[in-house]
């Protein structure tokens, strides 16, 4: 057994508590407070006490009882309650048996604590309330104190309705000998030999204290009650029923702990049995449980289990071959529902809440976690995966799994599921929480899952999931599959971010997976549960509503039937829809028709990489349907979107888009990315896409029929001699050609009037210089040096007046 801290504190506790008193001698020894008397010595004869009504009150300064020992209240049979309180400040030990005559119900009150050996027993005829309170409250204002035994000199005959806890309110430990249950087959437990801590049918044993410990012990009811709850502060309400005693804990300010090691709290009875558990921190390990196990035809009450902050079940039992868990077992009747209340659920090595329907119809689960609930495997051994699981093996119907969490977490092949295995129809498994991640499978290819399944001839059940964020990877799934005669359910998921589907194990024939399935399972397999050679039911539908839809590396989004049903259809509104590395969202039949798959999107679809959506019947049956109405649709790497047949018709595949790129239509598959809807054998089917444009009548503005005024934006001069401007606005608004599509060649254009922020440059005066011209000669003659020049005769060219754009268009 692992040893861990927390083990060691209790273990601690419990032998202070034991040696700390140990110089006490086992006795049974009256206060003087009351008229209480005590004669014997091993077996204690008690008489007196003070009796008002149908009441007896008893105090004792010590009440321990050694092994084999007694302790006997000889009171009258007509006397409804004994109130016994031990004043002394001593722990009292039980180690034998506590003895009352005719139907009266017991209370021992001892704020110092209570320890159960394993020879401890009760011999009452009515309900037995053992605590570590501090008094009893009465309806009339009287307050029975084990702390201040003088303070109240008057008793009552009224009815007690409360209990107060003091600061520092004792513990209640049980340390027995083994818990004496052994199992039939696979399924129902028996007892092997008589609970010695139990009360008469339709009677409640209470046990409260500040911490409850139970090691090797077993407590038990037979169509009674059982209530634990651990309190360190407060008061507690006491309510009278049919059965005995109900605790309220309305008004505790601070809650223990609930410790079960290798213990089993029971109710193997022919109906009437509830177990109810309370407090901060509650475990059951090693093997440890609580059962109720309907043995006849009234109806049993449930299983209520509040704790505050966490409820924990792990460990194998190491000597049996049994784990710890929590369940149901209706053999004839109706067994009630088993109610779970705290912040976190840890299940983890091979532990599990069941439900059972033998011959009845199964109970609920529900379990409500503000934080979290997990599920895992065993460290040291993966193969011993937890479970959240209800069946059915009858005509009856197998109960429903309700779930409530911020994070739900189920690893390494561990399950949430309601099954059936017989005619009864399967229960529905109902999820909302914040995030969901199913993760991973055992060594032997078990996958963690979360399914509504049929194993015989009854419907599966449906499967809801309300979430925002749903994770799936490396093996994991979420199904309602049927693999025999049954049908399967339908699953709907509705995410409020986002859904991913992701990966495949090595060595796995199946990847991460969302299904509805008529499920031919493995041939070893189909023996060993007795299954037909195929299934014959139908598979059921899946609907999909998120935002986004990522499924990638293998997995699968699909609806499948391998017998010789029609598959379900599967319909998907999302956003965006992201398939990459051979993800698919599929529907397949073997024999009957194939599904249909409706794809509505805001969005977008990028198929990429060898993915694709594909409806196929392989066998006489027709192609499914396929219909997808997205603004863009891309597919690219050999991605497909397929609605084949072998010798059936071939399916149709609707798609209305704005945009679809990198697929093209194809009478067969390619190596590129194709639509296609054949048949090898039959009628191939039909491929139509909507191209939608803009619609004519929507959003139009009114143009007017002059774009600009010309006469203010061209100027009527086109001077030389000073700065001028030439402006086109408007530019982007008309194709270049009216029949070609309008091409941008820049990705902005400013087509603001800009004259209004435009100044015109002054231009400053420039006078060339007269150039040097030369002029032909005319004559020559000698100079005074006696040199020859040439002479030549000068003309005046006149200065033209400057051409303007006026003078242009005047000519």
């Amino acid at each position: 057994m692992k040893v861990t801290f927390a083990n060691l504190s209790l273990i601690g506790a419990v032998y202070i508590l034991a040696i700390g008193n140990s110089h006490v001698q086992a006795q049974v020894t009256p206060d003087s407070t009351l008229s209480t008397a005590v004669s014997g010595s091993n077996s204690y004869n008690i008489t007196g006490g003070t009796r008002v009504g149908n009441n007896l009150f008893h105090s004792f300064s010590q009440f321990s009882i050694p092994s084999n020992g007694s302790a006997s209240f000889d009171n009258a049979t007509d006397i409804q309650n004994i109130f016994s309180r031990v004043t002394g400040g001593n722990v009292s030990n039980i180690n034998g048996s506590i003895n009352a005559n005719g139907i009266a119900n017991l209370f021992l009150l001892n704020p110092a604590g209570i320890i159960f050996g394993q020879n401890a027993s009760l011999n009452i005829g009515g309900s037995f309330v053992g605590t570590t309170a501090n008094s009893i409250k009465f309806a009339d204002g009287f307050e029975f104190s084990a702390v201040n035994p003088q303070n109240t000199p008057l008793l009552t005959f009224s009815v007690p309705i409360g209990l107060q806890m003091g600061s520092n309110p004792g513990a209640i430990v049980f340390n027995g000998s083994g818990y004496g249950l052994e199992r039939l087959g696979n399924a129902a437990l028996r007892a092997t030999s008589e609970s010695n801590l139990q009360v008469k049918p339709g009677k409640t044993l209470t046990l409260l204290g500040s911490n409850i410990s139970m090691v090797e012990s077993r407590i038990s009811s037979s169509s009674g009650n059982i209530e634990l709850g651990s309190v360190k502060e407060g008061a507690i309400d006491l309510q009278s029923t049919s059965e005995g005693w109900r605790l309220g804990y309305e008004n505790v300010l601070k809650f223990g702990d609930i410790k079960l090691d290798q213990a089993i709290i029971d109710a193997l009875a022919p109906g009437g049995a509830s177990i109810r558990l309370r407090g901060e921190n509650i475990s059951l390990h090693n093997g440890s449980k609580v059962i109720i196990q309907n043995q006849g035809l009234k109806p049993s009450g449930g299983i209520s289990i509040n704790a505050v902050e966490s409820l924990e079940v792990s460990g194998l039992h190491p000597k049996l071959n049994e784990y710890s868990d929590i369940y149901t077992e209706s053999l004839v009747g109706l067994t009630g529902d088993i109610n779970i209340s705290t912040q976190r659920l840890k299940l983890s090595g091979g532990q599990g809440i069941f439900s059972m329907a033998i011959n009845s119809q199964g109970s609920n689960i529900i379990v409500k976690a503000s934080e979290s609930i997990k599920l895992e495997p065993d460290p040291l051994n993966p193969t011993r995966t937890s479970h959240i699981e209800t069946t059915t093996f009858s005509s009856k119907r197998a109960g429903d799994v309700i779930l409530s969490t911020n994070d739900l977490i189920v690893l390494g092949g561990s399950r949430v599921s309601s099954i059936t295995t017989s005619s009864g129809d399967g229960g529905n498994v109902n999820i909302n929480t914040k995030s969901i991640e199913v993760t991973g499978i055992t060594s032997d290819f078990v996958a963690s899952v979360i399914t509504a399944g049929s194993l015989g001839q009854g419907n599966a059940g449906n499967l809801l999931i309300n979430t925002d964020r749903l994770t799936i990877r490396d093996g994991g799934r979420v199904d309602s599959s049927g693999a025999a005669n049954g049908n399967a359910g339908s699953v709907t998921i509705n995410a409020g971010e986002f859904i991913e589907v992701n990966g495949t194990v090595p060595g796995s024939i199946n990847p991460s997976l969302i299904i509805s399935s008529a499920n031919l399972l493995d041939e070893s397999l189909r023996q060993a549960l007795r299954l037909p050679p195929a299934p014959t039911g139908k598979s059921g539908n899946v609907a999909i509503n998120t935002p986004v839809l990522r499924v990638m590396n293998g997995a699968q989004v699909t609806v499948k039937n391998d017998g010789t049903g029609n598959a379900g259809s599967l319909k998907i509104n999302a956003n965006s829809i992201f398939l990459d590395r051979k993800g698919g969202i599929t529907a397949a039949t073997k024999s009957g028709e194939g599904g249909d798959i409706t794809i509505n999107l805001k969005d977008s679809l990028i198929i990429r990489r060898g993915s694709r959506i594909d409806t196929e019947s392989l066998g006489t049956g027709n192609g499914g349907n396929i219909t997808i109405n997205s603004p863009i649709i891309g597919g690219f790497e050999n991605s497909d979107i397929i609605a084949n047949a072998l010798n059936g018709n071939g399916g149709n595949i609707n798609i209305t888009t704005q945009g679809i790129f990198g697929l093209e239509f194809r009478n067969q598959l390619t190596p590129q990315s194709d639509i296609t809807a054949s048949s090898q054998f039959g009628v191939n089917g039909t491929v139509e896409v909507n191209n939608v444009g803009v619609d004519p009548n929507s959003s139009l503005v009114e143009l007017p029929a002059n774009v600009t005024d010309q006469s203010q934006q061209i100027t009527s001069g086109c001077s030389n001699t000073s700065g001028s401007s030439f402006i086109a606005t408007g530019r982007g608004g008309i194709p270049k050609n009216p029949t070609q599509e309008l091409r941008s060649d820049r990705p902005w254009s400013d087509i603001r009037n800009i004259s209004a922020f435009q100044t015109t440059p002054q231009i400053q005066s420039q006078t060339p210089p007269n150039p040097q011209i030369p002029i032909q000669a005319t004559s020559w003659h000698r100079n005074a040096q006696g040199k020859v020049e040439l002479v030549a005769i000068s003309s005046v060219t006149p200065n033209p007046s400057p051409l303007t754009c006026s003078a242009i268009s005047q000519g």
